[in-house]
Formats: structure tokens, sequence, C-alpha cells
């Protein structure tokens, strides 16, 4: 390196073990939703490793009680793909999202990343369908572990690994995206509800 190089900043890992607990916490809530969860990550700082964030952060994931969990999946939005593709898929989505939603009571999450991009639609579908047919604690567990996938993304592109991959389809909390929520709807219980059903 020569003088007239400038020096290396700070990577985004060490930026994340470094920052105020505030801000750590409130980075992390865009991964996962939980306080608990985000308070958790952030009080075990500093992490010499991506490798171990991630560790901490999926015990900690795995040591969610109900009521956390609930509050990570109510701050999920459903994803809505950029790519027009096929309208019959498109139409089937948006009706199995709606009855999924009105089923659960929260999004539909689904962790893509590892997902080839021409299969996202259709996997997306698929597992919709599937999962419509869960009883609640079954869905309980399968939506707790794609949150778990979903944190795991999140983290690595907040921690800058290289490679990360952001797949359209996955479900997010407010990081950046080419793709637009869902709205929704309060009933006078302060549950939302289904787009365009009252």
């Amino acid at each position: 390196m020569t003088s007239d190089t400038p020096p290396e900043g700070p990577t985004p890992l060490e930026r994340l073990n470094s920052a105020a607990t505030a801000d750590a916490v409130a980075a992390l809530l865009e991964c996962c939703g939980s306080r608990r969860w985000a308070r958790r990550v952030a009080a075990h700082r500093p992490y010499p490793t991506i490798d171990a964030l991630l560790a901490a952060a999926e015990e900690a994931a795995y040591d969610l009680a109900p009521d956390d969990l609930a509050e990570a999946l109510a701050g999920e939005i459903a994803a809505a793909f950029p790519d027009p593709g096929n309208l019959a898929v498109h139409t089937a989505l948006r009706a199995a999202h709606a009855a999924y939603e009105a089923r659960f009571g929260h999004a539909f999450v689904i962790s893509l990343d590892e997902t080839d991009p021409t299969a996202v639609l259709d996997q997306t579908l698929t597992s919709l369908r599937a999962r419509l047919g869960h009883d609640q604690d079954t869905e309980s567990m399968v939506a707790a572990e794609q949150l778990r996938g979903l944190c795991r993304g999140r983290l690595l592109r907040l921690a800058g690994r290289p490679g990360s991959p952001d797949r359209a389809g996955s479900n997010t909390t407010g990081l950046p995206r080419r793709t637009a929520p869902i709205p929704r709807r309060y009933d006078s219980r302060g549950r939302w509800t289904v787009p365009g059903r009252a």
C-alpha cells in the first residue's frame, strides 16, 4: 500500500459490532422482527466472523417463544414479484396468499435464496398450496423454519458476505428490494385482513 492509497474502511460486520446498541438492534430488526431476538443478538457482540454471527442468530431464533415468533411474523409482508411471468400463475398466487393470510393470520413466509430464479414463482405457489393444508401447529413450525432461512439471508447481506443472493420471492421487513408490499387493512379488533375483503 502506498501513501496515496486511502485506508480501507470498516467492514459491514465491524460496523455492526461497533454500532450503538439501539442502532444494532434496529438493524437486526430488519432481519427478524422479534425484539427479543434482536436484543439478544446485539448483546452478544462483537462477532469475530460472519459464521459466528449466524450461529448466534440461529440459536436465538430456535429459542423464540410463541409470542416472539408471532411478533416476528407480524412484521413480514408478502412480496410481489417484479417479473410479470405467467398471468395465471400470478392470479393463483394472489388467491393462495389471501387464503393463507385468512387461515393463519400472518403473511406467507418462504426462504428462496437458494432457489433458481426461474423456479421462484412455481415453488412459491406449490409451497403455498401444500402449507394451506397444515393445521396451526404444523404451519407454525414450518413458518418458523422459513423465517430462520429468511433471517440468515438478510444477516448475510447485512454483514456483507459477497455473493449472498437476494431473491425477489423472499419476504422482507423493510430491506431495500425490487418488490412492492401487498397493502394491509385492519379490522375493528386490530387484526389485519386480506386486501379486498371486509
